[in-house]
């Protein structure tokens, strides 16, 4: 579906058309149709208020943590042993609606279906809404995960700065958070048996083999690195071609590199953000800074990659008289899903229909592999009809949104009802 609204087929979850409905306009840019929901601006405020009014509505146990995740329980919050579901509300620029919000919305209507069921859950059950997952506005992905799993200190995060110069820091606490408090949070991860994430899959992996639900295996490590080429500004129509510093050219020949390198290795490469100084038309850029993100299936093949394009940009940056230098900003190491528990998804929602449900990687990030390392994890997908993702095209069908949500409650019930 083109606008991103899946309906409510019969017998369908309840509830779910409508919140995605309420959700919707959210953010949304009327010029792009794509969605700007970045941390800590109005926008990240509005879909924490549409968080807030889901719980409400259910009666859960709403809180705030430290690091600004909202939670919405049902049950004590306090007894341990907790199932927790749920994902993200922020976007990246001009995203998608499904890229977290999906499983969100989901979360909840799960809870729904539960309650339709006359089900009755033995452990605490929880919503969750991470913040600043994509890494939008201070780029950093998985922010309010890693800093609850401690992957992040609070020195740093509160030093992470926007284009415009503003510190997390002065955000949180623009938007009412106090960013004093943000750090670890070991105490309320241990009360956490298990956190399932579901997801839009981004990709067509689920498509190709006909499958509307799947289980993920693992995330490929992956990581951001930022190339800097620095040269010399100069007049752009009274400077010899062979008089030139020009960090365009460098940047350029390493774009293509990291193309050809990433398909030899079977490996991801992408120069998806740059920044030009002094960004004149008729001007030489004194400095050209690109970001990079690269992702493979295994680490060693994602470092030698990474390796390949740093020397392919200073061996060119040589030829143009251009310095270069990277700087690794993030880096996520390989996430293999708990074997455990996500056999026993894949069981759990074979029990509702005969199909076999598909087990694939991801190249995605995501907080189910940020928080892995301190609580089991595990994720579903549900399928993208066109693979489209981070962009306002993302879509999933109506029937398809139905199962997942229906796949999601049967895990929860075997979860935490069983």
């Amino acid at each position: 579906m083109s606008d991103g609204t899946p309906g409510r087929p019969a017998g369908g979850p309840p509830g779910f058309h409508t919140m995605w409905r309420d959700l919707l306009p959210l953010g949304r840019s009327a010029a792009s149709g794509g969605y700007r929901r970045y941390a800590w601006t109005p926008a990240d405020t509005d879909c924490r208020a549409w968080f807030r009014e889901q719980a409400k509505a259910r009666g859960l146990t709403y809180e705030v943590d430290r690091n600004g995740n909202q939670w919405a329980w049902l049950g004590d919050p306090l007894a341990g042993g907790a199932v927790l579901t749920g994902s993200h509300l922020d976007s990246v620029p001009d995203g998608g609606a499904f890229d977290g919000p999906l499983g969100v919305v989901s979360a909840f209507a799960a809870l729904d279906e539960l309650r339709a069921r006359g089900a009755t859950p033995r452990k605490p059950l929880a919503v969750v809404n991470f913040g600043d997952e994509e890494g939008a506005r201070f780029g950093l992905a998985c922010v309010g995960s890693r800093l609850s799993a401690g992957q992040l200190t609070p020195a740093g995060a509160r030093e992470l700065r926007d284009a415009d110069g503003v510190t997390l820091a002065a955000a949180m606490e623009r938007a009412g958070y106090d960013p004093e408090a943000i750090g670890p949070d070991p105490e309320r991860l241990a009360r956490v048996d298990a956190f399932v994430e579901l997801h839009v899959e981004q990709g067509r992996a689920l498509d190709l083999q006909g499958a509307r639900v799947g289980v993920a295996s693992a995330i490929w490590p992956h990581g951001r690195w930022r190339f800097d080429f620095r040269g010399e500004a100069n007049h752009a129509g009274t400077t010899r071609l062979e008089d030139r510093h020009d960090p365009m050219l460098t940047y350029a020949n390493t774009v293509l590199a990291a193309r050809k390198k990433a398909r030899l290795a079977g490996a991801l490469a992408t120069f998806g953000k740059v920044a030009v100084e002094p960004n004149g038309v008729n001007a030489i850029a004194s400095l050209v800074r690109g970001w990079l993100d690269s992702r493979a299936a295994d680490e060693d093949t994602l470092a030698g990659l990474v390796a390949a394009i740093e020397q392919a940009a200073r061996e060119r940056g040589a030829r143009d008289g251009v310095d270069v230098e990277v700087v690794r900003e993030s880096f996520t190491p390989v996430v293999e899903f708990a074997h455990a528990l996500r056999d026993r998804l894949t069981s759990l929602i074979t029990r509702s229909g005969p199909d076999a449900v598909p087990v694939l990687p991801t190249g995605a990030g995501h907080d189910a592999g940020i928080l892995s390392a301190a609580v089991p994890t595990a994720m579903l997908f549900v399928r993208n009809p066109t693979g489209v993702s981070h962009s306002p095209a993302e879509s999933a069908d109506e029937d398809d949104c139905a199962a997942g949500v229906t796949a999601l409650a049967d895990v929860l019930e075997g979860l935490a009802c069983r």
